[in-house]
């Protein structure tokens, strides 16, 4: 087991004991997800922007045009910080004070570059794509040089990192347990619905396989009744 060192910049104060620096832990974290929070200061005020992520190793990559405000001032910078969170369930209590929610949540630090050679960002391109769907990449066509060069591709190298995870029940004081009053957890999930295909040619193509096993592992799953 293999943990990110803690430091003033990443050490969890506040509930500690559901902190994590595990790597492979906050990995599960990142590759879960595909939307992560990036943070970054443009003319003196602080702004954080969804930004779509792909995962290799200790490296995120995030692209965007060659004029993306944020991804110069990332670059500027030199450095970044993004989190990633899943919310997995409400948490409902007997009191006000004691609702919460389940989730897993990763932030991230690290020094960023610009990838300017065409092999690496190819190569950054195909791992935001198999993040997003495995399998997807050998079903489109390859992208055209004048794509490239318009596309400005950063890789964030993770330097250091820790996650905070609930995953438990409702917490309220004791004397409330006795009262009439519903408490429990409502889970949450996000699926895949069936795939539509778009206007044109696709109406008549058969679905490809690496769609239809998205929709497989991520779909809602078979309620069965007795």
């Amino acid at each position: 087991m293999q943990d990110y060192s803690k430091s003033k910049l990443n050490r969890v104060k506040r509930g500690k004991n559901r902190a994590t620096y595990d790597v492979e832990k906050i990995n599960t974290i990142l590759d879960a997800g595909f939307i992560g929070y990036v943070s970054y200061v443009y003319k003196g005020r602080a702004i954080t922007l969804p930004m779509a992520y792909g995962r290799k190793d200790n490296k995120i990559y995030l692209h965007g045009s060659q004029a993306n405000r944020m991804l110069l001032a990332l670059l500027k910078a030199k450095e970044m910080s993004m989190t990633i969170m899943h919310l997995d369930a409400l948490v409902l209590a007997r009191s006000g004070l004691h609702h919460s929610v389940n989730y897993r949540s990763a932030t991230l630090f690290g020094s960023v570059k610009n990838l300017e050679d065409t092999k690496e960002k190819d190569e950054a391109l195909f791992c935001f794509m198999e993040h997003m769907m495995k399998g997807r990449w050998d079903g489109i066509r390859p992208m055209h040089q004048k794509e490239l060069d318009r596309t400005m591709v950063v890789e964030m190298t993770i330097e250091t990192a820790s996650a905070k995870i609930r995953d438990v029940g409702v917490g309220d004081e004791p004397e409330d347990y006795d009262l009439d009053v519903w408490a429990g957890l409502v889970p949450l999930k996000q699926i895949a619905e069936y795939p539509i295909p778009d206007e044109g040619l696709p109406q008549k193509m058969e679905i490809p396989k690496h769609v239809l096993d998205y929709y497989n592992e991520h779909k809602e799953p078979t309620k069965t009744t007795i």
